[in-house]
């Protein structure tokens, strides 16, 4: 899948990963999806969490080793 804005929050622990990609979401366009990289296992429970209360739709998540690869599309 392709995205718009990539965003390495390895080595950051909750809440950081989901305040970045809150902030990196914010100037892009709806529809736009915004892909991020985690090492933080809480990261599995709270970015699905966050998309669901700020109207993101998580579009896949997938690991890579320890990292935990997540692609969002902003919502509208």
């Amino acid at each position: 899948m392709t995205f718009d804005e990539d965003l390495d929050a390895r080595g950051l622990l909750c809440p950081l990963p989901v305040l970045k990609a809150r902030k990196r979401l914010g100037p892009l366009a709806p529809g736009a999806v915004l892909r991020m990289t985690a090492d933080d296992p809480a990261a599995a429970v709270d970015v699905p969490h966050f998309c669901a209360e700020a109207g993101h739709q998580l579009i896949a998540t997938e690991r890579d080793g320890v990292d935990r690869i997540f692609l969002i599309r902003k919502g509208g």
